[in-house]
């Protein structure tokens, strides 16, 4: 089976790091690469035509909405994009889906989650879904 190939854009490197060890338990997943602010997520999504962009919202240098919006003109219509954001207002929810996003996910999802909505989005459906609070344990 060919893989999900999958580009993580996110500004923070723990984040990026983290998101790349989740993903790599599962084995019809692959990152390809991995994008530090928005204008490197466009330059990726264009060289590498990944199947699946996960994309913060909150970027340096082009913001993930813009982002979205010049990945969606550069791209093949099968490179998805899954915004990943830790912003939960409805108006940016609405804005990812108005310019191209197949999905949405806040960063308080549980883990599992992100692998379910990359799947989901692959298979051509869209994957915006309430949020699920992972249950936060007393140390």
């Amino acid at each position: 089976m060919t893989p999900i190939t999958v580009l993580l854009a996110d500004d923070h490197t723990i984040v990026r790091e983290g998101l790349r060890a989740l993903l790599a338990l599962e084995t019809d997943i692959k990152v390809v690469g991995e994008a530090a602010n928005g204008h490197q997520a466009v330059a990726f999504a264009n060289k590498l035509a990944p199947d699946i962009v996960v994309m913060d919202l909150a970027m340096p240098l082009l913001n993930g909405l813009d982002a979205i919006s010049r990945i969606r003109e550069c791209t093949p219509a099968s490179t998805k994009i899954l915004v990943l954001s830790s912003y939960d207002e409805e108006a940016y929810i609405q804005q990812a889906r108005e310019l191209g996003a197949s999905g949405y996910l806040v960063k308080q999802s549980d883990s599992h989650v992100l692998s379910t909505a990359i799947r989901e989005i692959y298979q051509g459906h869209d994957y915006f879904k309430p949020i699920h609070h992972a249950a936060v344990q007393a140390p």
